[in-house]
């Protein structure tokens, strides 16, 4: 089911797929090239962040300098989807990170979509599948032609479209306990 949209991530390229909230452009998160190319898809100004997906808890330690420890209870006991976004990045390109440096992370719980980032063994880049500022693709009918036409590979659920239908709630940490809900 995934081994095409996997050949696609090992290669660089950029993929459609319905991620745990709405449909998502994704690609390696540790592939400077390919998070331009999204960001080129996506006609996004540069210096905004793109959430990265994680399919086990322990890959935070891979990919924040320091983990604030309320985050640990925060992602592993959140119902919902659930977007952190921690004060500092590492061992991702520049261009994945927000303007202060931090990462927007998000551990996935989705059956399908989590099994894409499991298999695929890395971070994998998730991003709303819609130009900037326009409308968000809940169907898959909703993407517009130009998101389409320029993605590398389509990878569609055999089971049918996400049953969420909203993008996750974000909330981001201070390494002093201190947090702030971006959206609820």
């Amino acid at each position: 089911m995934y081994y095409d949209a996997l050949q696609h991530l090992r290669k660089g390229d950029t993929i459609l797929y319905p991620s745990d909230t709405l449909w998502g452009l994704g690609c390696d998160a540790r592939n400077e090239k390919a998070v331009e190319k999204i960001m080129s898809i996506k006609q996004q100004p540069e210096n905004k962040g793109f959430v990265i997906l994680i399919s086990k808890i322990e890959q935070l330690s891979e990919y924040v300098l320091e983990v604030p420890e309320i985050a640990w209870n925060l992602v592993e006991f959140a119902e919902k989807p659930l977007t952190v976004i921690y004060p500092k990045g590492k061992n991702l390109p520049i261009n994945l990170l927000g303007k202060d440096g931090s990462i927007a992370i998000r551990l996935v719980k989705d059956d399908f979509c989590k099994g894409l980032v499991h298999k695929f063994e890395r971070s994998i880049v998730s991003t709303i599948a819609n130009l900037s500022g326009q409308k968000l693709p809940v169907k898959f009918d909703d993407i517009s032609p130009e998101i389409l036409e320029n993605v590398d590979f389509i990878l569609k659920n055999p089971n049918g479209e996400n049953k969420i239908s909203q993008p996750s709630q974000i909330i981001k940490l201070g390494l002093d306990y201190g947090f702030e809900f971006i959206r609820k």
